[in-house]
């Protein structure tokens, strides 16, 4: 593993401040789509959520309260955002109640 060489405080400024990367936008093409994965997971399954429009901070805000409403974790991650096990219906019906268009996808 090769390590980040990076400035962090120099002599003549002082403390160098990192700036905030700008924040991403994704973009969807109108249909939300729900699908169950467990490739490369070691048998575990999650259900993947792609084509949600927004920036990171939107999803993260949607990924919370996915969270909450299954009762399991999850991440997000490029853009798709990933809860733990087979919650494909509990999440269909909650984006069906913000007003999203769902397809389950995959099989």
């Amino acid at each position: 593993m090769a390590k980040e060489n990076r400035l962090v405080y120099s002599t003549d400024r002082g403390r160098i401040k990192e700036e905030p990367a700008a924040e991403k936008q994704h973009q969807g093409d109108g249909i939300v789509r729900i699908q169950r994965e467990t490739k490369g997971r070691k048998g575990k399954g999650v259900t993947c959520v792609r084509g949600v429009d927004g920036t990171d901070s939107e999803l993260k805000l949607l990924l919370a309260e996915l969270k909450k409403r299954c009762g399991c974790g999850g991440a997000l991650k490029d853009g798709v955002i990933e809860i733990q096990g087979d919650k494909r219906a509990e999440i269909k019906a909650l984006l069906e109640s913000k007003n999203y268009k769902v397809k389950l996808a995959g099989g």
